[in-house]
């Protein structure tokens, strides 16, 4: 998998929640994300403002698609020009959550705005409208396998959200911060590198010469842009992966030491241990 997929596998847990949602006039509405959760929110018809906590009104009309990466408490209400425009509208969305894994969020998610917006423009990010599409049409006509086929397009949506809003990041040589990380290719091959196989013994001079730097330049040029050495980086994501193996399977712990690079079970439990708090049976126990 790539890194940008394999950040969703991970930092998402549960079953995403969806609906179709009409609101007639007059409305407003209220709605607070706790801690590990994420929001979304597709405008089908009409217009209204959307207030983020602290931020200013966001105004969305038809085909705006909006994602809420962060905690708080948002209003919404069918004003969509503002104190100018006092006449309420209707409106129809689709709208939802992700739970989110706070063990193992993934620091791309902090770099998000509190509302990335992706307003409706022709031509524009085709495969994030034809995701749309489809998830409204089963959301208003579920047909047989919907359990199974909402869930999917609810993730699908989620990553093409993601990329929209990574291309629409400026990418110059003083930037830092995934976007960044993501956009040079050097950096992003490294990445995609541990992402697909944690469990190999890699060294900086490894992930330098796969990148097609040398070994000094490449770990400044990471650390700089991932915000954590190479290594530090490869370690956190071979225990983020372990913790959803520890979730999702009941492999032994000596498996699941293999699998994310440790050759003993005692120095996987030694390291996970370091980096949730916990030892990993007590956090396979408590899911």
């Amino acid at each position: 998998m790539d890194m940008l997929s394999d950040v969703i596998t991970v930092l998402r847990t549960g079953s995403p929640q969806s609906a179709r949602v009409e609101l007639r006039a007059p409305w407003s509405r209220r709605f607070r994300l706790s801690p590990g959760t994420a929001g979304f929110e597709v405008v089908l018809e009409g217009a209204y403002r959307l207030v983020p906590p602290g931020g200013p009104p966001v105004a969305l009309r038809t085909g705006d698609v909006v994602f809420l990466p962060h905690p708080g408490e948002y209003e919404v209400t069918g004003h969509p020009s503002g104190q100018d425009d006092p006449r309420p509208a209707d409106a129809v969305m689709l709208c939802g959550a992700y739970l989110l894994d706070a063990d193992r969020g993934h620091p791309l998610l902090n770099e998000l705005p509190g509302v990335v917006h992706v307003p409706a423009r022709p031509g524009r990010h085709p495969r994030l409208r034809a995701a749309v599409e489809l998830l409204g049409a089963e959301l208003e006509d579920p047909g047989p396998g919907a359990g199974a086929i909402v869930p999917a397009l609810l993730d699908t949506l989620l990553l093409y959200l993601l990329r929209a809003w990574l291309e629409r990041q400026p990418v110059c040589e003083a930037r830092t911060g995934w976007a960044a990380a993501l956009a040079d290719p050097a950096i992003s091959t490294a990445l995609n590198a541990v992402h697909y196989d944690p469990a190999h013994p890699w060294t900086v001079q490894d992930l330098a010469a796969r990148s097609g730097l040398s070994r000094s330049a490449f770990a400044r040029r990471f650390t700089a842009l991932v915000g954590r050495p190479p290594l530090a980086y490869l370690t956190w994501w071979r225990l983020a992966t372990a913790a959803r193996l520890l979730r999702a399977s009941d492999a032994p712990l000596s498996v699941v030491a293999g699998r994310v690079g440790y050759g003993s079970e005692y120095a996987f439990a030694s390291a996970f241990k370091r980096e949730f708090a916990v030892s990993p049976g007590r956090y396979r126990g408590d899911r």
